[in-house]
């Protein structure tokens, strides 16, 4: 029996956008599972809302039926205010392309979920400087981003992911945009940080290879979801 945390859970979630006068349903009736410590990876065609899933999966969009839990909370009976704190505190995002705040520093950009929490500052200084340590970018921290390769930003974006401790990484394309070592070395970060870490991992990519090494692999397809990748 699996006895690990449930991190985050979807049941019947639905979801369309409007085209015009037409609704264009998007998510059909998700059902989602992931575990503390579980790497997942979400593939399927371009268009088939893999992005949107990550969105409605953080609290960023509203559903139109069924529900999200994360860390034990219903997203959906959040108001606006709590939801930022839930994705402040238990979630951390990272995308294709990383998104720092090009005016602040990497360790800036590191403190940056921290400070909005208004922590202590010193504490924040120490957090951030020790999260740059763990992803070997010490000797960057007074860099901005257009100073650091682009390895480096998204390992710093992924530092900033980290920083408040989050129970949930969800993560949209994140070596997409990355040579394939660099690819590799990123894609470790998130296997290491699901099993030393203990945090769960949900990953949207159109690598397959780099898919069939988390621990399962979800296709989206038609709106809903496929255990396995696809033919």
């Amino acid at each position: 029996m699996n006895d690990k945390k449930i991190v985050i859970e979807a049941r019947g979630v639905k979801k369309s956008y409007r085209d015009g006068t037409v609704d264009v349903p998007v998510l059909k009736g998700i059902d989602l599972t992931v575990c503390e410590g579980e790497l997942v990876a979400v593939v399927g065609a371009s268009g088939s809302g893999k992005s949107t899933l990550l969105h409605v999966l953080g609290g960023l969009d509203d559903i139109d039926a069924g529900e999200v839990t994360v860390a034990g909370f219903n997203v959906n009976r959040l108001s606006e205010k709590e939801r930022g704190k839930l994705r402040n505190r238990r979630l951390g995002f990272v995308y294709q392309f990383h998104h720092l705040l090009p005016e602040f520093t990497a360790l800036e950009n590191v403190a940056m979920p921290l400070t909005i929490a208004r922590e202590d500052p010193q504490k924040v200084q120490e957090r951030a400087l020790a999260m740059l340590a763990a992803l070997k970018l010490s000797h960057r921290s007074r860099h901005l981003p257009s100073q650091m390769s682009g390895g480096e930003r998204q390992r710093c974006a992924i530092a900033r992911a980290m920083v408040a401790g989050p129970d949930c990484i969800l993560a949209d394309e994140p070596t997409g945009n990355l040579d394939g070592a660099t690819a590799e070395s990123v894609f470790k970060l998130f296997l290491s940080l699901a099993r030393e870490e203990k945090a769960a991992c949900v990953i949207v990519t159109h690598d397959l290879a780099l898919a069939r090494r988390c621990d399962r692999i979800l296709t989206l397809k038609d709106g809903l979801i496929e255990c396995g990748p696809e033919p």
